[in-house]
């Protein structure tokens, strides 16, 4: 099948899905501070959580680029694909370090949804963005792992029965470089709460089920390990690039919904005897979200492109991220300006995506360590941090 049209299916089989889950399912969610659990299995059972795993594993073996065409399409739909979208790609660490009976035992469920992996323990509340410096410890004993530590801003850990954890294995003060010592652990999160590990939900602005985890002797098995000990720094980058680019289309598509929610508007609402959005005051700000966030989704493409052929793409996955966070808030602020009181109405729902499409000017990565990033490794400034 050709590509375009591909991607037109998807679209379109995604939208279908999503009218089963209107603005009222995610407000009420969203009011109630629930997990959408209804939405997670259509999703699930639909495949689409599984575009990512090969065929041979269950799943439907496509690229970052189709992936990052659902996620897209959920947030367009007016839901927030963030409830799910690390199943998509978080199970890459395991599908590309794993061992052979890791992936055989694992990825088949992850596929199906008998098995959640929608959980990545990464940062700490003293470390934050600094990866290197983070101190829970895995020490081992014989054929197990003793984990001690805590993690912050861990989403979805309540709703996950795997947890992908980033720990240390050998102290930094042992190793020659700070990248070294880190390793990864596969959790089973049913039999480890309680039994070492203790969940703490943290309410936030954004329905977004995020919590902080306290691992208190916790026994995790030696085969737990994912692919070598003390690699597991290389592993994680290698993942991000995959993340950066879907969380980019998942803006474009909150992007897309605001500015689509700001022309109905403007072109409905009469004051003083016409339509607002006969103003020019009111239409510019609209023209130009729209415009910024059709350029920032041409670098996303380009940053899947790159990735799906396997060539290198760190820079542009990460200015695809930049770009499309930015976008869909300067889209958010637009829409709640135009929607003027009524943009801060719970029934409109606006002032819903305006919280969640702010997160990722912090989140997964700040738009300041971006353009550090970019600046030392693109344009070889001198380094930042």
């Amino acid at each position: 099948m050709p590509v375009a049209e591909l991607h037109q299916d998807l679209r379109h089989a995604v939208r279908d899905l999503c009218k089963a889950f209107p603005d009222t399912y995610w407000r009420d969610l969203d009011a109630r501070r629930a997990y959408p659990d209804a939405f997670v299995k259509a999703l699930t059972d639909a495949g689409y959580l599984a575009a990512l795993i090969p065929e041979e594993y269950g799943g439907s073996g496509l690229g970052v680029t189709e992936a990052s065409v659902i996620l897209e399409e959920v947030n367009r739909s007016g839901g927030n694909a963030a409830a799910c979208h690390a199943q998509m790609y978080t199970m890459g660490t395991l599908l590309r370090h794993g061992s052979a009976s890791q992936k055989r035992a694992f990825l088949p469920k992850i596929a199906t949804g008998e098995l959640r992996l929608q959980a990545f323990g990464v940062t700490e509340p003293t470390t934050g963005s600094d990866t290197t410096q983070l101190k829970t410890m895995a020490t081992r004993k014989g054929d197990i792992y003793i984990v001690r530590g805590q993690k912050v801003w861990i989403s979805r850990a309540e709703h996950s029965d795997l947890l992908l954890l980033v720990v240390r294995t050998t102290p930094i003060d042992h190793v020659k470089k700070r990248t070294e010592g880190l390793s990864i652990l596969l959790v089973d999160l049913r039999t480890a709460v309680g039994r070492g590990l203790t969940i703490r939900p943290i309410r936030t602005m954004m329905n977004h089920a995020t919590t902080e985890l306290f691992f208190d002797d916790l026994e995790v098995p030696a085969d737990a390990l994912v692919g070598e000990e003390g690699k597991g720094f290389r592993y994680l980058i290698d993942g991000l690039n995959a993340e950066r680019i879907l969380i980019a289309a998942e803006c474009i598509g909150d992007g897309r919904w605001l500015v689509d929610r700001a022309t109905r508007y403007a072109c409905e609402r009469v004051v003083f005897n016409r339509p607002i959005g006969q103003n020019q005051g009111v239409q510019f700000p609209i023209a130009r979200a729209h415009v910024n966030v059709e350029a920032a989704d041409l670098m996303r493409f380009k940053a899947a492109e790159l990735f799906d052929r396997g060539e290198p793409c760190g820079a542009e996955a990460n200015m695809a991220k930049l770009l499309a966070a930015d976008a869909s808030w300067e889209a958010a602020n637009v829409a709640v300006q135009t929607h003027g009181g009524f943009g801060f109405a719970e029934d409109y729902d606006v002032e819903r995506k305006f919280r969640e499409t702010r997160l990722y000017q912090v989140a997964p990565i700040s738009t300041n360590l971006i353009l550090a990033y970019v600046a030392e490794h693109v344009l070889g400034l001198p380094r930042s941090y």
